[in-house]
């Protein structure tokens, strides 16, 4: 991922000084199972830790490599001129090249939800605050991107907070999934090297053992990680996209904050763009391309090939990097969003109480109007609204067939903002508790 979207922490994960640090580990802690099953000699697995300090040397490696064609080989061969080649040589002792790959990028995979999970508990934070702050700020709701009925910021933003929420208990049960590690042999028999020596590397690793590998870790716990992560993606998208209308120039409910000497255009010194929304939408997009790839990756040839292998090197850091930064950036929007409630009611108005339809229509039902004959009522008012720019509430009172079924103050009273607002406290409840 390119670093203009990029945070340090997570990037760090990816680093090939971190793969090979995590490689080592995995041998040294498979030698000190071997050692106590009496397979190697506990000398030898001893010596193994000489190396714990160590910073392996990425360029000697890729040296290595260039001759031996394999990168596991070429890392082996590294250490053993750390530790000697007669400490060396019972290092890897009955494991296959993916025992340490799989078990790494499970590893690598974990850290990557770890650091997501701080992100989005920042994002849920924000979105909580900026709902109770707007819980009883009136606006209009739309459907179909037109006016429907009213509704209040605060309830936006909770809708918000209750999907990440459902999002965060995805992405748990989702580093749950992948927190797997096999150390199992060639095609996953165990035939020369004891299940044993995987429940030691995996318990000292923080992993579970995989129930049954080949000589791979099964790759639909990959397709459902990253899975997770388009989902969440896709709702940091639909935040955004909330954000981006209520930006426009015709709608100006809230914008993205605009700091002193920030510029807009280079063309039009006037322009307050939503960029960082906009940003979001791309790069969520970027991420749920890694979703398909991850999935076709499911379907491997018998016990193992390795066409999964280049589209994890891509998508593993591509996607956990992108997402942590755009967590981190909605949590920023959200924060310091600027939120016009003025423009809120202005909007609503603007059609002169079109937006209580319903309720005169429910009003007209329950006196005794057929609904098909409320339906024409209503619309019949609403439509001298829309072409004319009339008064509803004017034209309701002006109606006879109206009037005969509903009094002046009846029809007064279905204009009442309170009335659409009286259940905001229970649904607050039910998305963040008593």
């Amino acid at each position: 991922m390119i670093p203009r979207y990029a945070r340090k922490e997570m990037v760090d994960i990816w680093e090939p000084a971190t793969k090979f640090k995590i490689w080592y580990e995995i041998e040294a802690h498979a030698c000190d199972a071997q050692a106590a099953l009496g397979v190697i000699p506990k000398a030898n697995a001893e010596a193994v830790w000489k190396a714990k300090d160590v910073n392996f040397d990425v360029a000697r490696i890729d040296e290595i490599e260039a001759v031996t064609k394999h990168d596991v080989i070429a890392f082996l061969t590294h250490l053993a001129e750390h530790i000697g080649s007669e400490d060396a040589r019972f290092v890897h002792q009955g494991m296959t090249s993916s025992d340490v790959l799989d078990t790494t990028l499970n590893i690598q995979l974990v850290r990557a939800a770890d650091i997501l999970l701080k992100d989005m508990d920042r994002v849920l934070a924000a979105l909580k605050k900026r709902a109770h702050e707007h819980k009883d700020t009136v606006r209009i709701g739309r459907s179909h991107g037109i006016h429907a009925e009213p509704t209040t910021m605060g309830l936006t933003f909770a809708r918000f907070y209750a999907e990440m929420d459902r999002n965060r208990a995805r992405l748990v049960n989702a580093r749950a999934e992948i927190a797997t590690g096999a150390i199992s042999g060639a095609v996953g028999t165990f035939a020369n090297i004891d299940p044993a020596v995987e429940e030691h590397v995996c318990a000292a690793l923080g992993l579970k053992p995989e129930p049954i590998s080949t000589q791979v870790i099964p790759r639909d716990r990959h397709a459902m990680f990253f899975a997770t992560l388009g989902v969440i993606a896709s709702s940091i998208e639909n935040c955004a996209l909330e954000i981006r209308h209520m930006q426009r120039t015709e709608v100006l409910e809230a914008e993205e904050f605009f700091s002193k000497g920030q510029k807009g255009s280079s063309a039009m010194p006037h322009k307050r763009n939503p960029v960082l929304t906009e940003n979001l939408t791309g790069l969520a997009r970027l991420v749920r391309m890694c979703v398909v790839p991850a999935m076709e990756n499911v379907a491997l040839w018998h016990e193992r090939d390795i066409s999964h292998s280049s589209v994890e090197r891509g998508i593993a850091p591509d996607a956990t990097i992108t997402l942590d930064f755009a967590l981190n950036r909605l949590a920023g929007v959200v924060e310091n969003l600027v939120i016009y409630p003025e423009n809120m009611l202005k909007n609503m108005n603007k059609f002169k109480g079109l937006v209580m339809s319903q309720r005169v229509l429910l009003a007209l039902t329950q006196a005794g109007v057929s609904r098909e004959d409320a339906y024409r009522l209503v619309q019949r008012n609403a439509m001298k609204v829309w072409e004319k720019g009339a008064d509803f509430k004017t034209e309701l009172l002006a109606d006879p067939e109206v009037t005969a079924a509903l009094s002046p103050t009846e029809i007064e009273e279905k204009f009442d903002l309170g009335y659409h607002t009286k259940h905001v406290d229970t649904i607050f409840k039910r998305v963040f508790g008593a």
